[in-house]
């Protein structure tokens, strides 16, 4: 190949190395986190309200509305409570006034618990580790 065809080839790769590092993968999206800082005060009314409840797979638990805001107080009376257990290393347990309720630490899957909710304070937690799993949450009214 003569050094024409040589400089022509090469910049034709340089152009096409260019193209794709402008996001031509389609991919970057995807990879975007967004994290919240700040902590979110929810109030949910009971009346037949259900809150999801999850621990696993990683370290991690949580308690939420039904539009997914972090429960960090609530109005007594009866709750549906959809616990989804994503891994037979964790477990969720409850506990407040009148409250005792927890998954299996080698079970997995959902479990629905029907409780009431009285004044109070109440604390889930990962029982193998509950130094690192766990939150708080309010009862009134």
């Amino acid at each position: 190949m003569t050094r024409t065809g040589l400089a022509g080839v090469g910049a034709i790769l340089l152009g096409v190395l260019a193209l794709a590092g402008c996001g031509g993968g389609g991919s970057s999206s995807s990879d975007t986190t967004t994290t919240e800082t700040g902590t979110t005060t929810t109030t949910a009314t009971a009346s037949g309200t259900t809150l999801d409840a999850s621990v696993g797979p990683g370290f991690d638990i949580s308690l939420k509305t039904a539009d997914g805001a972090d429960v960090s107080t609530l109005t007594a009376g009866s709750y549906t409570i959809e616990v989804n257990d994503q891994s037979d290393i964790h477990n969720f347990h409850l506990s407040g006034p009148g409250v005792d309720e927890s998954t299996g630490v080698s079970d997995t899957g959902t479990t629905t618990w029907k409780v009431t909710l009285e004044d109070g304070s109440y604390h889930f937690q990962c029982d193998p580790h509950s130094g690192q799993m766990n939150g708080d949450f309010q009862v009134s009214g």
